[in-house]
């Protein structure tokens, strides 16, 4: 019967901290977004490693079925942004999504390579060491959650959601 320090022995590090981890988030060179990096850094409230799945192909044969694995893909990835006084995260976004679509035009950039970025988590250990790092490749923000504005939240600091969509990732095994 396995005893609470065989667990301990097993646990290596003490376990990943959901709360140590760096988004590092690059604008397109093709779009003047405003965005300081370093900064937007410090504000990333909330994110998640990405997400995959392969797909299954189900082949029907007597009656039964056979799965097989189909394609792999990657899911959206989301990150929630703190908004300080001078809006700089979400007016970034909101240029970079005027450079992929103009709300007043309708016209944009069309070449994928103009539009999108690479962004970076990083899942970092209690002393900033990394532990794992993803590349997300050919990224773009696809939404931008409202911010609720109410008279009833007086000691609340506003944050919104990104939503976006990348092609692939890259993982380091550090």
């Amino acid at each position: 019967m396995a005893s609470i320090d065989d667990f301990k022995s097993n646990l290596i590090g003490g376990g990943a901290r959901a709360n140590q981890y760096r988004v590092i988030m690059t604008t397109p060179p093709a779009i003047t977004t405003g965005l300081d990096v370093n900064r937007a850094s410090f504000l990333v409230k909330a994110t998640s490693l990405p997400g995959q799945t392969i797909s299954e192909i189900e082949v029907q044969f007597r009656g039964r079925q056979l799965y097989m694995a189909g394609d792999r893909t990657v899911e959206a990835w989301t990150t929630t942004m703190i908004n300080d006084t001078d809006f700089m995260v979400r007016n970034a976004m909101e240029r970079w999504m005027s450079g992929i679509n103009d709300l007043e035009t309708g016209v944009g950039l069309t070449n994928v390579s103009d539009y999108t970025a690479q962004l970076r988590v990083e899942q970092l250990d209690r002393d900033d060491n990394i532990l794992k790092s993803y590349v997300l490749k050919n990224c773009w923000p696809t939404a931008i959650t409202p911010i609720e504005l109410s008279y009833d939240t007086v000691s609340d600091i506003e944050t919104f959601d990104i939503t976006w969509r990348y092609t692939s990732f890259s993982a380091s095994a550090v």
